[in-house]
């Protein structure tokens, strides 16, 4: 098993997870972090199949979990989701040939409340979400799209993909306004592990980004690499973290790196390739190629695991 995905739940009491068989979990966190705890605390108190294939992205809104597929989105009811009862929402199609594509990252722009989408043909769709249609098709990628970013004080969006660029979008055109082809930077290049972006994400001006090249930080006003990590392996995720930057990757661990481009500490996990953490009221959780759900209550340390 693996888990790809996982989301909170907007109150912060409830983890959803999603794995390769297409099943989402849905733990009470509020239960597992009790004093009175017991291992019958870290188990789901709700499975179900959301989709066939496996759910490759989760997103929380105010009301409303989202689950992303093999060309698919549903959107489950928080209130509702032990009824089991999807709302399904246009499913992306890739018109240029039979395969549909995998959604593999959303996010929300709190600007116009549309759903960010990147996925397996090449574009990065935009879906308004009250209408639940696809209201612009942002092409430019030559590969997969593996993630997306929203900076929403400048009306921007970010996708990173296989094809090896950062490319930078003004979201109410639906143009290209920068292209950042990351592995072409010598202080960033690692042949070895290809050019694929697999991690991205912002913070006002800065931009964290990371796969085949190192993992690094830009400034995106000059579009210039400022730190370069020197993280073993391709980092899946990463976040910032007040001072610090968070990432987890290649490896049985958690990295904490400073600003500047130190890494402070690794912090180990259960043993997996971990391709997802996610970060909420102080509580980090972390999951990859196996059923155990990492969660952490002090950074420094794993304070005990979820299972599947």
């Amino acid at each position: 098993m693996s888990v790809f995905s996982q989301s909170f739940s907007p109150c912060g009491r409830f983890l959803a997870a999603g794995n390769n068989y297409g099943e989402i979990a849905l733990f009470s966190l509020s239960a597992a972090l009790s004093p009175d705890a017991t291992a019958q605390s870290q188990k789901p108190v709700l499975t179900f199949t959301a989709h066939e294939g496996p759910v490759f992205s989760l997103l929380s809104t105010d009301c409303h979990l989202l689950s992303a597929g093999n060309g698919e989105i549903s959107a489950w009811s928080w209130t509702e989701l032990i009824k089991k009862v999807p709302v399904t929402l246009n499913p992306v199609h890739n018109n240029s040939s039979l395969e549909i594509p995998e959604i593999n990252s959303m996010v929300m722009n709190p600007r116009d409340n549309s759903l960010i989408v990147g996925g397996g043909d090449n574009n990065v769709h935009v879906l308004d979400l009250e209408r639940g249609v696809f209201k612009l098709v942002l092409q430019g990628h030559s590969d997969y799209v593996h993630c997306v970013s929203v900076r929403e004080r400048e009306a921007e969006i970010l996708s990173g993909g296989e094809d090896g660029a950062v490319r930078i979008w003004d979201s109410r055109t639906g143009q290209s306004v920068h292209c950042i082809e990351v592995y072409k930077y010598e202080s960033c290049a690692r042949p070895q592990y290809g050019k694929w972006i697999s991690c991205l994400t912002t913070d006002s001006d800065w931009m964290l980004c990371g796969g085949g090249p190192s993992m690094s930080l830009w400034h995106l006003r000059s579009l210039s690499p400022t730190s370069v990590f020197p993280l073993t392996g391709c980092q899946r995720q990463a976040a910032f973290h007040q001072d610090m930057i968070l990432a987890v990757g290649e490896g049985p661990f958690l990295s904490h790196c400073l600003l500047g481009g130190e890494v402070k500490a690794q912090i180990p996990c259960t043993p997996s390739l971990l391709k997802l953490s996610v970060l909420c009221l102080q509580v980090l959780t972390a999951g990859g190629s196996s059923d155990h759900i990492d969660v952490f209550t002090n950074l420094s340390y794993r304070a005990f695991s979820l299972r599947f």
